[in-house]
């Protein structure tokens, strides 16, 4: 299946697709060199491939172009969810990037919350203020309505903090979406909204 979006503000405009059937070449271009690596990373470690293309207010920082990113992408990954039949629901990845550690835990539950437990060796990779990786994923998060725990549990490089987060919630995300044993909604409630 393929997820397409687009999204326009006086901020940003982006134009997203995620194709599950990861028939697509990935291609990122959003403005931010780092967001682009960081979700080339995302793509190939979740097995979604991705196209985005951005154009955004970077003149007066990343803070509108990476929140508004993480926003489709969650609202694009709801859309994938509600057209599943079958998934696993949880999933729990760790990442080790040379020195530094990373868990992501995630719940595909209908209920939006984010704990993220990383506080990052340095303020900024090149230009991009480090702060953001929060911002994106509580986008991503409350519009996808998962339940999902980063922790960054061994620092070191801040570029290899960052990215061992990224990998691991596409891992753990791939996992969660991953087909059943058992047909249905993984709930014993029978509904997951």
């Amino acid at each position: 299946m393929t997820y397409h979006k687009t999204r326009a503000t006086k901020e940003t405009s982006i134009e997203a697709t995620l194709d599950f059937t990861n028939q697509s070449e990935t291609s990122i271009s959003t403005g931010v060199g780092f967001l682009d690596h960081m979700l080339t990373l995302f793509s190939f470690h979740s097995g979604i491939a991705l196209q985005l293309k951005v154009e955004g207010d970077t003149y007066v920082d990343d803070h509108h172009t990476t929140e508004d990113i993480g926003i489709v992408l969650g609202q694009l990954l709801l859309e994938a969810v509600r057209d599943k039949t079958s998934f696993t629901r949880y999933g729990t990845f760790y990442i080790p990037m040379d020195e530094t550690l990373a868990r992501v835990v995630t719940d595909i539950s209908g209920r939006p919350f984010l704990s993220f437990n990383a506080e990052f060796s340095k303020e900024k990779v090149g230009t991009f203020d480090t702060e953001l990786v929060e911002e994106f994923f509580r986008a991503l998060v409350i519009n996808a309505r998962l339940t999902t725990h980063i922790d960054l549990i061994r620092g070191g490089n801040t570029h290899h903090e960052i990215e061992a987060i990224f990998k691991a919630f596409a891992r753990s995300l791939k996992i969660a979406l991953s087909e059943s044993d058992t047909q249905g909604v993984p709930s014993s409630k029978g509904v997951i909204e």
